[in-house]
C-alpha cells in the first residue's frame, strides 16, 4: 500500500480514539447542570473523568502533529480556513482544563460554579464544532485554484454542517451519560440511567436524519467506498439501538461499549465517504485536495511509519493501563468521607 494511504488511515484510526475517549468526557462535562444536585454529586461526577480526561486530549494533539507532518496540504488548508471554529475549540478546552484543576482551589460555592459553568461549556462547544467541522470537510468547502479556503465561518454554519454538529453533541453527550452510569453509584448512577435513556432516544433520531444524508451524499457523488460507508453507517446504527437497550437492562458497561462503537463507525462512516479526498472543493472538483496531492514526500512518510510502529503500541499500552488502574466506581461514601476530612 502506499505510504500516503496508509497514513490516511493512520490518521483516522487517531481521529477515532480521540473522538470515542474525549467524547465521553465531553458528555460527563455536559451532564453536571442535570446530574450535579449538589457538591458531593458534583465531585463524583467530575471524579469520574478526573484520572484520565487530560490523557484523552492527548489524542487530538497527536492526530494533529500527524496530519501536519504526513499532510501538510491539508492541514495549512483546514488550519487557515476552520481556524475561527478550532480557535474556539482550543480556548473552549482550555477553559474546561483549567476549571478541572481550579474548581476545588476555594471552598466557595460561587467559586465552584462559576469553573462549573465554565467545564459545561468547555465541553459542549468543542461537542458541536467538531461535529460541523469534520460534516464540512466531508461534504466539501470553496477552495480556490491555490488550494485556500474562501468561505468563512458562516460558510461552515449550513444545514448538514449543523445536524452534524447537533449529531456529535448528542452522541457526546449520551455517550457520557453511559460512562457516568457505569463509574458512579447512588443517585448520580440512577439519574444517569435515567436521562441517558432519554437521550439515547433524541440521538437515535437526529443520528438517523445525519446518516440517512450522508448516505445519500455519498452515492449521488458516486463515492469510490460508498458500500463500506453504509456498512459504518449500519454498524453505528446498531450500536446505538443496542446501548439504548443494554442501558434500560441495566447493563452499563455493555451501554458504554456499544456507546464507544457508535462513535467509532460514525466517524469511519465520514472518514470513509471523504476517501479519496482529504478536502474536497465545493467550487471546482478539480481544486479538491486528495490524499496524493496533499501528502509528505516518502522519506517523510517512511520515517513516520517506523516512529509509529515503535510508539504507537507503547502508547496503547499505556493508556489500558490507566484505564485498568482507575477502573473501580466512584462511591458517594467516598466523596462524603473526604468532604468530613477536609472539614476537619
Amino acid at each position: 500500500m502506499d505510504l500516503a494511504y496508509l497514513w490516511f488511515w493512520i490518521v483516522g484510526f487517531l481521529f477515532v480514539g480521540y473522538f470515542v475517549l474525549d467524547g465521553f468526557d465531553f458528555g460527563v462535562g455536559m451532564s453536571l447542570p442535570f446530574l450535579g444536585k449538589n457538591e458531593v454529586s458534583r465531585r463524583q461526577i467530575i471524579n469520574t473523568i478526573g484520572p484520565v480526561w487530560d490523557l484523552n486530549e492527548t489524542w487530538v494533539i497527536v492526530a494533529g502533529a500527524c496530519l501536519f507532518a504526513a499532510f501538510p496540504e491539508w492541514y495549512a488548508t483546514l488550519f487557515s480556513g476552520f481556524y475561527l471554529a478550532l480557535l474556539l475549540i482550543l480556548l473552549a478546552l482550555i477553559v474546561r482544563g483549567v476549571s478541572f484543576e481550579y474548581r476545588h482551589q476555594r471552598d466557595d460555592p460561587k467559586w465552584k460554579r462559576r469553573f462549573d459553568a465554565m467545564i459545561v461549556v468547555g465541553s459542549a462547544l468543542p461537542a458541536l464544532l467538531w461535529g460541523v467541522a469534520v460534516a464540512n470537510i466531508v461534504q466539501g468547502v470553496p477552495i480556490d485554484a491555490d488550494h485556500e479556503f474562501t468561505g468563512s465561518l458562516l460558510t461552515l454554519l449550513n444545514p448538514y454542517g449543523l445536524l452534524g454538529g447537533v449529531t456529535t453533541l448528542l452522541l457526546f453527550f449520551t455517550h457520557g451519560l453511559y460512562f457516568v452510569a457505569l463509574k458512579t453509584d447512588g443517585q448520580v448512577h440512577a439519574d444517569a440511567r435515567r436521562l441517558a435513556t432519554k437521550a439515547g432516544i433524541a440521538t437515535l433520531v437526529v443520528a438517523a436524519a445525519f446518516i440517512v444524508w450522508t448516505l445519500v451524499n455519498a452515492f449521488s457523488s458516486g463515492a469510490p467506498l460508498a458500500w463500506l460507508v453504509l456498512i459504518a453507517a449500519a454498524v453505528a446504527a446498531v450500536a446505538l439501538l443496542m446501548a439504548i437497550i443494554s442501558n434500560a437492562a441495566e447493563r452499563e458497561g455493555w451501554a458504554f461499549g456499544f456507546g464507544a462503537l457508535t462513535v467509532a463507525g460514525a466517524v469511519l462512516m465520514l472518514w470513509f465517504a471523504l476517501f479519496p479526498n482529504v478536502m474536497p472543493s465545493s467550487t471546482d472538483p478539480a481544486n479538491s485536495l486528495t490524499i496524493e496531492n496533499a501528502s509528505s514526500t516518502d522519506l517523510t512518510l517512511t520515517i513516520m511509519s517506523w516512529a509509529a510502529l515503535v510508539f504507537l503500541p507503547l502508547v496503547l499500552l499505556y493508556q489500558g493501563w490507566t484505564y485498568w488502574v482507575f477502573r473501580k466506581r466512584v462511591t458517594r461514601s467516598v466523596i462524603e468521607r473526604a468532604e468530613v476530612e477536609a472539614a476537619h
